[in-house]
């Protein structure tokens, strides 16, 4: 990073200080006095002994965390002398990670540029390809998507793991932590193999935050450091800080100050929704005599999915418990055709003897027109999506869900957050840049099946009279009182059962 003919030209000056004195550290470089306070300040430990395998810098944004990891990818890939510890023709990876190609090229970028204009590395790069480059020295450098699959079968020389705490993928419920996994046999095989998690935090959960609470100010082979932007990148104004600061304070601690957010938190949780899921059970076929509801998430068909999910209510086996069952879920991902969808929906919907659904209030009078022309009533839920969320929280909780092994459901059900405003009111919804179409629609009927505060639609609910006795139906039961029988009676006991519904 000092040195003229190599590094200098991109770290110059002393706002790059405080992150050599970061990189001494995992490199186990003498450091000066005044240095090894500075490391103590970020890492809250002594500096590591020997090389650490891993380092995890939990930064504010813009302190520079992509550069220090195009730095040492470049410094790596281009140093590499370890071929006689590779199978004939096998060339080591370096590989840059992010929740999307866009975010990962972003340190590509910066990785080539040094090849580039570096005379010491001119003329290394032999081929480009789709994903990266390779070298003359037998190393390839790409990027990737945060995928477990996409890391398998390549040794790994050193892996950067770019923005964690944000990774999203609907095929998986936790793909911070099912990459990390998939990667860690790639490294095996050749020493000094290096892990680089650089990411702002955010929630208190997943692969970055456990490991932080894992290895921050501890003696540990994992170097885990954590600073706010302006500790390792001086450069930034102050008053950007502030400013953001005034204007959400929660969300700029995280940002700026490098703190994991304390209002927004997991909203369900695995073993949870392990409980309630049945495995192997992709959908559920409609059974005689059994009364089915529906509840729909439409969308323009632009940008979000349209989903649907279809339900119905059962008797636990002990008989003393009533379980919302979850039978059927559609998806149809943007762009769609909305009319084209409203027709596959309402046919799913009359396969299963729905005739009436309920839905978002998402343009709720075109939803109505739509589905009525294909011969299906549409009524919007009173519930907001927050609500329906809370609602199915304790259900989940308390094992009266019966959830389909639908896996992309199931990752967007425990990617739902709680976030709590500066109010103090809750809110519940996706992660920035992910989805909740399909745990909308599920949570919409699974709720509405099993809620104390509504019946399924077309279930009736009332007391009437029938030859000298009292009857009142709620749902499919029906409770009876012979008659004669006073107004008393009547609420005495009548509103026992109403209350239990």
């Amino acid at each position: 990073m000092t040195d003229p003919e190599w590094f200098e030209p991109w770290f110059q000056g002393e706002s790059w200080d405080g992150w050599r004195t970061v990189l001494k550290g995992m490199f186990a470089v003498p450091m000066t006095d005044d240095e090894r306070t500075f490391f103590r300040t970020v890492s809250e430990r002594d500096p590591p002994a020997e090389p650490c395998r891993e380092m995890w810098a939990i930064v504010g944004r813009r302190g520079g965390k992509d550069s220090i990891a195009s730095f040492i990818a470049a410094y790596i890939a281009a140093t590499f002398l370890g071929q006689d510890k590779l199978r004939p023709g096998e060339r080591p990876l370096v590989m840059s990670l992010a929740c999307d190609r866009d975010q990962a090229k972003i340190c590509l970028g910066y990785t080539k540029g040094y090849f580039e204009q570096i005379d010491l590395f001119s003329g290394m790069i032999e081929r480009e390809t789709q994903t990266g480059f390779e070298l003359s020295n037998g190393v390839d450098i790409a990027v990737a998507t945060n995928s477990f699959r996409s890391v398998r079968g390549r040794p790994i020389l050193a892996a950067i793991l770019d923005e964690t705490a944000f990774w999203r993928d609907e095929s998986s419920a936790n793909p911070d932590v099912e990459t990390f996994n998939a990667i860690k046999p790639g490294l095996a095989s050749i020493p000094n193999s290096l892990v680089i998690g650089i990411s702002s935090p955010y929630r208190r959960s997943g692969l970055l935050f456990s490991k932080f609470r894992d290895h921050f100010g501890k003696a540990s082979k994992t170097l885990v450091v954590k600073a706010p932007t302006r500790v390792l990148n001086p450069t930034i104004p102050q008053s950007i800080i502030d400013e953001a600061m005034a204007e959400d304070p929660a969300a700029a601690s995280a940002e700026w100050m490098a703190e994991f957010r304390n209002d927004v938190s997991a909203f369900v949780s695995q073993e949870a929704v392990d409980a309630c899921t049945s495995p192997d059970v992709l959908e559920r076929p409609r059974v005689d005599g059994v009364k089915y509801s529906g509840f729909i998430d439409p969308s323009g068909g632009s940008s979000d999915s349209m989903t649907l999910a279809i339900g119905h209510s059962q008797l636990s086996e002990d008989k003393k418990r009533s379980i919302a069952v979850l039978d059927a879920v559609r998806e149809i991902r943007a762009p769609f055709s909305p009319e084209d969808a409203v027709a596959e929906f309402a046919a799913l919907l009359k396969s299963y003897g729905i005739r009436i659904a309920r839905g978002d209030r998402y343009a709720a009078e075109w939803c109505r027109e739509s589905f009525k022309k294909a011969g299906i009533e549409y009524r919007p839920a009173d519930l907001s999506k927050s609500e329906i969320y809370r609602d199915l929280l304790p259900r989940l909780n308390s094992g009266e869900i019966d959830l389909l092994d639908n896996q992309r459901l199931i990752s967007q059900l425990l990617g739902l957050e709680r976030r709590t405003a500066r109010g103090g009111r809750d809110s519940i919804d996706h992660p920035p840049g992910g989805k909740d179409d399909l745990a909308n629609a599920a949570a919409g009927v699974l709720v509405y099946l099993s809620s104390a505060r509504h019946q399924p639609v077309g279930a009736s609910m009332g007391v009437y009279s029938w030859g000298g006795s009292i009857k009142m139906l709620t749902g499919n039961t029906q409770h009876q009182c012979d008659g004669p029988i006073t107004e008393g009676e009547l609420a005495g006991g009548f509103a026992t059962t109403i209350g239990r519904y």
